[in-house]
């Protein structure tokens, strides 16, 4: 009679947990919490020692001259501005400045005498292709109101719409409604735009128009409408909610505009900007501020300008 097979299975032997186990995961629970804190707060310990020297020991006035320009596709910037605004951010005072001179006002330029404003850049362009055109405005600038412009930023329609965009659309309270029947169109010709009063939406192309119409009131207005734009942009850069989107300006600025600026420069301006741009002075020049010549054009009254001027602009 044949004897069953049997097949040995092998004990498995398992151990208890030991108060050792029980040290051991403590610790690596230990050191994962401190890892994740570590990644936490080592860039908010940056963060605090940057803006603690920045109130110890804050930069130096910023002037800023910001150009932006009526190119059209393939010209470059051999072409004149259509709008001419100086910024001032001084730190150590938390104060912003911003000042848009119209492009029909006449100033002193160097070499050539009073000159439209808008027409300095291509001026400049003449004697120095690429980087004479803000090098003239920096120069014009100090000859007519004493202001020595340290940096400048020069954006062609492009730049301006991909800014915009690359912020999601700003937000603008229209004060009252606008036509325009002959806005130039991109490819030629005109076109007819429209703003109705109201708080409202608009992406780079939508706020490119806003900025530019000009024919039913005029270049004075105009002005007013661009720090408009420029003050919608920097409220939404110093939203939270636009952090994510801050790498993607940042590409663009450096994508899409003509700027001598560095990224340090960026660095000690931003803070500042962005605390003192709440209580900023703005000024327009218009017509109460100039006066007429005899050969029939318009320069700024500098004894009515300069003091406003030298109070905020170095």
């Amino acid at each position: 009679m044949q004897q069953p097979k049997y097949q040995h299975t092998p004990h498995l032997y398992t151990s208890l947990p030991t108060p050792f186990h029980h040290r051991q995961r403590r610790r690596q629970r230990l050191g994962c919490i401190l890892g994740c804190a570590l990644l936490i707060l080592a860039p908010l310990g940056c963060i605090s020692a940057f803006l603690l020297g920045y109130i110890l020991f804050p930069p130096a006035p910023l002037d800023l001259v910001i150009l932006g320009v009526d190119a059209r596709p393939g010209q470059g910037y051999l072409t004149r501005t259509d709008s001419v605004m100086v910024l001032n951010i001084t730190p150590a005072e938390g104060k912003v400045s911003l000042l848009s001179i119209p492009r029909d006002v006449f100033i002193t330029v160097p070499g050539y005498g009073e000159q439209r404003i808008n027409t300095i850049n291509v001026l400049g362009e003449q004697e120095t292709p690429g980087s004479g055109g803000p090098a003239l405005v920096k120069t014009s600038l100090q000859a007519s109101f004493g202001i020595s412009v340290e940096r400048f930023v020069r954006l062609d329609f492009d730049g301006f719409i991909a800014l915009i965009d690359a912020l999601g659309g700003i937000e603008i309270d229209v004060p009252k409604q606008v036509v325009d029947y002959e806005y130039p169109a991109p490819g030629g010709g005109i076109i007819t735009i429209e703003f109705q009063p109201g708080r409202q939406h608009m992406d780079g192309e939508r706020a490119l128009q806003y900025a530019r119409t000009r024919h039913q009131d005029d270049d004075y207005r105009r002005a007013e409408r661009q720090q408009q734009v420029i003050d919608a942009v920097v409220k939404k850069l110093s939203d939270p909610r636009s952090a994510v989107r801050w790498p993607q300006v940042v590409a663009v600025v450096w994508s899409h505009t003509d700027t001598d600026l560095n990224a340090w420069d960026m660095l000690k301006a931003a803070p500042a900007l962005l605390v003192g741009w709440p209580g900023r002075d703005t000024r327009v020049i218009d017509r109460p501020d100039l006066v007429g010549t005899s050969a029939g054009y318009a320069i700024p009254d500098y004894e009515q300008l300069l003091p406003w001027m030298s109070e905020r602009f170095d």
